[in-house]
């Protein structure tokens, strides 16, 4: 049974003002999911300029600007092995115009060995994985190391004589080598620095015998003749570098770790906002492929969840590395 065309229009009337006042009872919650982003967006960079991490944000993030007409901010916010550029994001207003480039070193590794001013999984939301990459070991052309052999042998005549830079304490390349040190029966020494940049300048230098680097911090040098790859830490060599053996197949079957690196926001940002992010990085991601695998990654399109499981499976990965191989708070 119909109304009359009376109450037809006072339900109408009604149905309108409800929907204002809806409005107003919450201030912008419509509008700020269909006008998101309005502003730009701060994309923080927890490392130094010119190391693999700057390069793939600042690779995704200026596509995302070209792509969508956005305005995107790059703030490189280095130190403490990159856990000072994710501290900053998990305090930051959450309302999307401020995320963060996370990766397995600072936010699966680093909160397991150092004190940091946030938890991972509490402090922070995950939004888009980007990339996947090996680690790689890595000497100067001028090294008298020219094989993974070579370390293993010298390592193990001068016990601790063999330094090996990393990109900070904490990190997966960092732990890589402590893990291969278990595996190998090695002591090579630990120097960190803050960043890849400084840490390929020493090496390159001679003040470190060898580097632990992601692929993409190393490629350009290694391409130049200017540095040496001794070995990969993951099951498959990586297509960027196929002249690389892993250390799998050089005699220490079984070893296979790689890192990761993805989009975060500080947690409490609303879900229309992760979705848009989400959308965006996905439908970039495709038309940087080579580019990502120029600089030694493979890209990963994958929903902000299947980005949270990740990070929890790579805490307890690493929860029980750490314990195995004894590695402290530095």
């Amino acid at each position: 049974m119909s109304l009359p065309r009376t109450l037809q229009r006072i339900a109408a009337t009604t149905t309108a003002t409800a929907a204002v006042v809806a409005a107003v009872l919450v201030p912008g919650a419509s509008a700020s999911a269909q006008s998101y982003p309005d502003k730009p967006i701060r994309v923080i960079i927890p490392f130094t300029p010119g190391g693999g991490t700057d390069n793939l944000s600042r690779l995704v993030g200026t596509r995302l600007g070209e792509k969508n007409h956005w305005t995107m901010v790059m703030d490189n916010k280095a130190g403490a092995s990159g856990t000072i550029g994710i501290g900053e994001a998990a305090k930051a207003t959450p309302n999307g115009y401020e995320i963060v480039m996370g990766q397995a070193d600072n936010l699966a590794v680093g909160p397991l060995l150092t004190k940091v001013t946030y938890n991972p999984v509490k402090d922070l939301r995950p939004v888009a994985h980007v990339a996947d990459q090996p680690i790689i070991l890595l000497t100067s052309t001028n090294s008298p190391y020219k094989t993974l052999d070579d370390v293993v042998k010298a390592s193990k005549s001068k016990p601790g004589s063999l330094t090996y830079a990393s990109a900070g304490a904490g990190t997966v390349s960092h732990l890589v080598v402590e893990l291969f040190n278990g595996v190998a029966g090695t002591q090579l020494r630990h120097v960190p620095y803050k960043g890849s940049a400084p840490a390929m300048a020493d090496m390159l230098g001679g003040h470190v015998d060898l580097m632990s680097s992601s692929v993409s911090s190393a490629i350009a040098q290694i391409k130049a003749g200017k540095a040496r790859g001794l070995a990969v830490s993951t099951a498959k060599r990586s297509s960027v570098l196929p002249d690389v053996p892993t250390i799998s197949e050089l005699g220490f079957a079984g070893f296979d770790v790689a890192t990761w690196y993805g989009f975060f926001a500080p947690a409490g940002v609303p879900d229309s906002v992760v979705t848009t992010l989400n959308k965006a990085v996905n439908e970039a991601l495709p038309e940087l492929k080579a580019a990502i695998n120029a600089q030694g990654g493979e890209l990963r399109v994958t929903t902000p969840q299947a980005l949270g499981t990740l990070l929890q499976s790579d805490i307890e990965k690493w929860t029980g590395v750490i314990k195995a191989a004894n590695i402290k708070l530095e």
